[in-house]
């Protein structure tokens, strides 16, 4: 399982309705995708839940290292990325552990996103671990779609990632997201809860 993510910032009067619209028109392409567990396709609009940022960020989870490839550089929909908007860097993580809410069949509306370092010379094990201990708790609570944990090991970073039924509860640390669309054609597929024996 990979988690993977760009982010394409936009300028503070840009019109949103263009991503909205894009995504409208282009969002059913990935709806049977081959080797992609789910993409939400996400956004922040400058001044709405705090963001301070029009940005367009949609998130993936992959079951099948060879989708995330034929997306990326094998013509499989990248491409239509980096000819609108440039080439943005592509964040990656390797899964950590993957769970559904008791809002599973429900329509993802919202979607929240926590990045942290693990600190120079912390044990990456103690720092995974206590990672894995708030997830459990984050997957069982209240309005939770699905919810992702994964490693950077290169810069040693984690990332938690959480789909909502409705707009990301106030409080939440981290980035606020908008889902304007879900695609999950092999989402049954990427295994369910912690990923190391």
């Amino acid at each position: 399982m990979y988690a993977m993510q760009y982010e394409i910032t936009l300028p503070a009067d840009y019109d949103m309705k263009v991503i909205r619209d894009r995504v409208a028109t282009r969002g059913h392409l990935m709806d049977a995708y081959e080797g992609l567990g789910l993409k939400a396709f996400l956004i922040r609009e400058r001044g709405l839940d705090g963001s301070p940022v029009n940005q367009y960020a949609p998130f993936y989870l992959w079951d099948d290292t060879g989708g995330m490839n034929r997306f990326l550089w094998g013509g499989g929909g990248f491409g239509g990325i980096v000819e609108d908007f440039g080439r943005p860097a592509v964040n990656h993580w390797t899964g950590v552990a993957f769970g559904f809410g008791a809002a599973r069949g429900a329509l993802p509306r919202g979607a929240s996103r926590l990045v942290e370092r693990i600190a120079a010379g912390a044990d990456p094990a103690t720092a995974v671990g206590a990672a894995v201990s708030a997830w459990e708790q984050r997957v069982t609570s209240p309005g939770v779609h699905s919810s992702v944990l994964a490693v950077d090991p290169r810069r040693w970073e984690i990332v938690r990632f959480t789909l909502w039924e409705a707009a990301a509860p106030a409080g939440v640390d981290g980035e606020r997201y908008e889902v304007l669309h879900l695609a999950a054609p092999h989402l049954g597929e990427v295994p369910v809860g912690r990923q190391w024996a």
